[in-house]
Parts: C-alpha cells; sequence; structure tokens
C-alpha cells in the first residue's frame, strides 16, 4: 500500500473510532486517555441507496450508488435536520483510488447496513441534548475528493463524482423533507469537516431566509503548514486530489476567484469568505496532523520523532516547541473568522482528532472542557444563541480535561 494510501486509511479510522482500544491492520492499538470508551447507547440506523442517482451519474469511486442513514426525527424536533457528511481520507492518485474503490470509502457494496447513531448523532437526549429528536442523517462517502470531484479514469473504471453525489443526496433528502425545515445544522468530522467548509454556503442556499441554517466543522481545519522538513506535503497531497478528480470547477466561488483552487481546498482560505454562520470545532494539536502531515516519515528519515507521534508525553521541549508553532498557525487561521459575531469556535489544547461523533467527548460526565462548558453545550450555545460561543484554550499541558489519543505496538 502506498503512504498516501495508507495516510487515507489512518484519518479514516480516526473519524471513526469508537472503542477506548482497537488494533489497527499493522498491530498498533490506539487508545484514549481518561479510560473513556467512546461509545454510547444511540440507536442503530440502517442504510438507505439512493436510486435516483445513478442515472445523473452520482457513483461511488467504484461507479456502486451513494447512500445515507436517516433516523427520522420526533416531537419539537420534527422538523429539523441535522446532515452529517462522513469522513475518512482522500484519495489522490488513480492507484490509492483503486485501493479504495474496494473498500467503504468507494463502495457502497463494501458499506456497513447499519451504523450506530453516537455523539451529535445520538437519539438520547441524556447523550445529545440539543439535537437528540431531530431528523438526523449521516451521508456516506465513497467518492474520496470531500464530495467535490466531478471526472472519471475510464481506464481504471473510476468515477469521481463527489459533487454529484452531494447534489443527490441534498435532492432526495429535501425530497424526504428537508425542504420544510425550521431549522438545518450541517456537520461532519475530519474529512467530513473539510467537507462541510467547502459546502457550507451551498447548503445554505438550499433553504429559505428565514430558515436558521449554520454549519460545524469538526477536525475539518487541515493546515497549509510546513512539515519538520520544511515541506509543504498536505499541499502536494491536495494538488494531487484537485487536478485527478476535477475538483476545482466545485469549490466556493468566493476563494476560487482570488486563489489558485489547491489553495481553496484549503478550509482556511475558505473561511474568511463564508457566510453562513459556522462553528470550528478542533484540537491545537490536532494528532492527524502531527502524524500525517507535520511529522510524516518522509520528513522524518531517522525516526526522531516517532515516540513523540506514538504518546504525546514522550515530546521533547524542541518538538513541543515546534507543534505550539502550529498551535499559533491554527490560532491565526481563525482569527479573523472568530471575529464575526455570527461564528463559533472550540480550540482545545488536546492531542486528538474528532470529537463530535465520539460520546465521551461530545457530552459525558468527564467530557473535554472550555470555560467549564462541554462540547455539545458549546455548540448548541452557539447554534440556539444562548450565549458565548468563543473558546480557545491556554498552550498544552495546561488542559487537564483533554481525551489523548495514544499509540501503542507496532506503529505506522
Amino acid at each position: 500500500m502506498g503512504s498516501w494510501a495508507l495516510l487515507a486509511l489512518v484519518l479514516g479510522f480516526l473519524a471513526g473510532a469508537a472503542r477506548a482500544s482497537e488494533p489497527w491492520s499493522n498491530g498498533t492499538e490506539v487508545y484514549y486517555t481518561n479510560g473513556n470508551s467512546g461509545g454510547g447507547n444511540g440507536a442503530f440506523v440502517g442504510l438507505t441507496l439512493i436510486q435516483s442517482a445513478a442515472a445523473r451519474g452520482a457513483v461511488c469511486l467504484d461507479g456502486s450508488l451513494p447512500g445515507y442513514h436517516l433516523h427520522r426525527g420526533s416531537g419539537s424536533g420534527s422538523n429539523n435536520w441535522l446532515v452529517n457528511l462522513e469522513g475518512g481520507g482522500w484519495c489522490n492518485d488513480v492507484k490509492s483510488c483503486v485501493y479504495r474503490k474496494s473498500s467503504r470509502r468507494g463502495s457502497s457494496n463494501h458499506m456497513e447496513r447499519q451504523l450506530q447513531f453516537t455523539g451529535i448523532m445520538s437519539n438520547r437526549p441524556e447523550e445529545n441534548p440539543d439535537f437528540y429528536n431531530w431528523n438526523r442523517v449521516k451521508v456516506r462517502y465513497c467518492d474520496g475528493g470531500s464530495f467535490t470531484g466531478d471526472g472519471a479514469d475510464a481506464a481504471s473504471g473510476l468515477y469521481f463524482r463527489g459533487q454529484r453525489i452531494w447534489q443527490a443526496a441534498m435532492d432526495d433528502l429535501m425530497a424526504q423533507g428537508m425542504r420544510s425545515a425550521s431549522q438545518a445544522l450541517l456537520s461532519g468530522c475530519s474529512a467530513g469537516g473539510a467537507s462541510t467548509i467547502l459546502h457550507c454556503d451551498e447548503f445554505r442556499g438550499l433553504f429559505p431566509s428565514n430558515t436558521r441554517v449554520k454549519c460545524l466543522a469538526d477536525a475539518g481545519m487541515f493546515l497549509d503548514a510546513v512539515d519538520i522538513a520544511g515541506r509543504r506535503g498536505m499541499r502536494e497531497f491536495f494538488n494531487g486530489i484537485v487536478r485527478l478528480q476535477g475538483s476545482g470547477r466545485s469549490l466556493p466561488r468566493s476563494c476560487t476567484s482570488r486563489m489558485d483552487k489547491t489553495s481553496c481546498f484549503f478550509p482556511q482560505n475558505v473561511l474568511p469568505n463564508m457566510q453562513t454562520p459556522t462553528f470550528i470545532l478542533n484540537t491545537a494539536y490536532d494528532v492527524w496532523q502531527l502524524q500525517e502531515s507535520l511529522a510524516p516519515k518522509t520528513a522524518d528519515h531517522q525516526g526522531l520523532w516517532e515516540r513523540c507521534k506514538q504518546n504525546y508525553a514522550s515530546c521533547s521541549g524542541n518538538q513541543l516547541q515546534f507543534l505550539n508553532g502550529f498551535r499559533d498557525e491554527m490560532l491565526n487561521a481563525v482569527k479573523g473568522f472568530s471575529g464575526s459575531g455570527q461564528n463559533g469556535v472550540f480550540i482545545n489544547s488536546c492531542f486528538a482528532h474528532c470529537q463530535s461523533e465520539r460520546q465521551d467527548t461530545w457530552y459525558s460526565g468527564n467530557s473535554p472542557r472550555l470555560g467549564n462548558k462541554r462540547i455539545a453545550e458549546a455548540v448548541g450555545d452557539w447554534y440556539f444563541e444562548r450565549g458565548n460561543a468563543k473558546y480557545t484554550d491556554c498552550a498544552y499541558p495546561c488542559d487537564g480535561t483533554c481525551h489523548h489519543i495514544v499509540f501503542r505496538g507496532r506503529h505506522l
């Protein structure tokens, strides 16, 4: 498996991890500090394939139908909609996309027929106090380009139809009742968080002006950062996606009118011109970006960063100084954005990745807190305009509420 294909696999795992310790395919295990199980007691929800998608060419990488999981709302939430875009990395060349199309990230033939809804997707008020009784949808991710591609590679049997999948899913959900929504929220974590930012204003445009529409991007701030060897690996990777999948035509014109297309795949360059109220939830020491963007094996030939990457507690003073530089970049990337009263931020100084879909980090007795607010409370206050929605942590190691990720066993 190529390094970038493996990178996508890692990201997909982190986006979907639900247990305290879970084996990687290569023998590594992922643990979360504070002894948290991660899982909740939410409903298991069946997969719906979008039958009308094929006629418009809105298909997964392998040509199979796209799909979503819909759990209907009830009572006071029956007319409100939460649409969650699944995460799980990307593919940036033919080889990695061919690999991907034989998995659930590239084909509905390999998708789970049921998914448990936890965290912000949970149907239990004790796990998800503000959105538990909304119509909640998880749109499955099978295009490898954050729902932006529009092309194909006939020789390899690959379909890059992310933008069409987005449109087909939204059209189907509108027909399912979303067009009459009183309130709507678009969310996603990891690659799904990036997708949320890229499609947020488009989502807003589906509804009348009197519908409250907002967006929540969790762990989607993939920065155009320099790695430990002075290279911009994420820029090279995103450039591959944009060129291979023809994503440029689908990226927000508010960005592409002033920057190159690859720059506009980076959420930090889309944020300044977004019109829709948005909440950025991110860790300042995003563990995926540490693993694969800041200190990848290609930049760390001597393995000097291996122990730090496996366990944050093993990072040296110089390594923490470098990571604090990344934290500063993260804070600077949202500085202008957070100055707007309509937007919210929750950036905690944890070594983690994705916090809205894991029960233990979203809303539990020992969830991460800033300003004595759990993430679910901060997001709810922002969405319903109940109070302050700006939370930024001090630098590591001041936050004792983090659920850090620690890797054990043979490492990537």
